[in-house]
């Protein structure tokens, strides 16, 4: 069976994972990549190095976000949201870090390693975090009885 998500299963399933895929376009190039996030309050909170991502956001911050979770071929869920990148700073951007570290430790098996440059204390001062202040979205999924 094919059918969409409501409103409070699109947010449990954004709240439950910690991994999801932002869609940046600029100037004729789409790019789409992995993000360590966290959803709060309706937005979602990621951050990331300088490179191409954050270019591409800052030339254009329109935004399409993906998350989903796939059992299987025939059992899975997914959700897209579309909004609008915002950088932060501060307090804010410090309230952030500590969220995605709360957010993210938990789903590490191996204490001591960092994954890609989202803990990683010597490089903490140099991410851009962010906020994706979402507009819109909808969910799908497909379930069959066995």
């Amino acid at each position: 069976m094919l059918g969409e998500l409501s409103k409070r299963e699109i947010i449990t399933l954004l709240e439950s994972k910690f991994i999801g895929r932002i869609g940046c376009h600029v100037n004729g190039e789409t790019y789409i990549v992995p993000v360590n996030y966290v959803y709060h309050n309706n937005a979602i909170y990621a951050q990331a190095g300088e490179g191409k991502k954050i270019e591409m956001l800052r030339a254009n911050p329109r935004v399409c976000f993906q998350v989903d979770e796939i059992e299987s071929m025939f059992k899975w869920k997914s959700v897209i949201l579309w909004g609008n990148f915002e950088e932060l700073s501060d307090m804010e951007r410090q309230q952030v870090m500590q969220g995605l570290i709360l957010h993210i430790m938990p789903n590490t098996n191996e204490p001591g390693r960092h994954p890609a440059h989202a803990i990683n204390p010597q490089l903490r001062d140099s991410l851009i975090v962010f906020r994706i202040n979402i507009e819109q979205g909808s969910g799908r999924f497909e379930s069959h009885d066995d």
